[in-house]
């Protein structure tokens, strides 16, 4: 049973038989507590200090992940889709790499530090998604508006709100309310971590505010 646990901004951890962290923060420069997890599957959306600290996470057999691609990864199936940190295709801020991976039948899509709506090509490569972590911030990320037009444009079964200004976050980026308050779905607030198995997925689409 996948267990999912969020160490703050977009930085994620998916344990199963094996643990994969997203986007790893070393906590200290983003002014939050420091993830405390090794990974052995660690995925980097792109080399910002605030999503690839790997020596935070990393242990002796750690693999990382920071390309687009298929690939099968410690028996996980990874895809990277690249996209863009920007709405000009990356001539702000450069390229972003969105990771969908598989978890005990369980598809996830994390979408790093998008900063555009996916056109039809990335769409077609995300597919069908159980649970999808958005950032919803601005600023560097899509914003609430442009958050909620991805969202359903993807139509996952969970939506996670995440690179949000939470209290001691250092970077000027919204809070997670302008998102919600545009959400017509059902609100669940899970605390830091919650267990998931398949047949457990909402026939109805939830979103999931995690905390720290």
């Amino acid at each position: 049973m996948p267990q999912i646990i969020w160490h703050g901004h977009a930085c994620f951890e998916i344990t199963d038989d094996l643990t994969i962290v997203t986007d790893p923060h070393d906590g200290k420069s983003i002014g939050i507590e420091t993830p405390m997890v090794k990974g052995d599957i660690i995925l980097v959306s792109h080399d910002h200090y605030d999503h690839n600290s790997v020596r935070t996470v990393e242990k002796k057999d750690s693999v990382v992940v920071r390309d687009a691609g298929k690939k099968n990864v410690k028996g996980v199936e990874i895809e990277g889709i690249e996209s863009f940190h920007d709405e000009v295709k990356g001539a702000k801020r450069g390229k972003n790499i969105i990771f969908k991976f598989k978890v005990d039948d369980i598809t996830f899509c994390h979408l790093g530090d998008l900063g555009h709506i996916p056109d039809e090509e990335i769409l077609d490569k995300i597919g069908e998604v159980d649970i999808l972590f958005i950032p919803v911030g601005g600023v560097y990320t899509l914003d609430a508006d442009s958050a909620w037009e991805t969202a359903n444009l993807i139509k996952s079964r969970i939506i996670v709100p995440m690179h949000y200004k939470i209290q001691g976050l250092s970077l000027p980026i919204s809070d997670v309310d302008p998102f919600l308050a545009k959400n017509k779905f059902k609100v669940i607030h899970v605390g830091n971590q919650i267990d998931i198995e398949k047949e457990d997925l909402p026939s109805e689409r939830e979103i999931w505010v995690f905390s720290l």
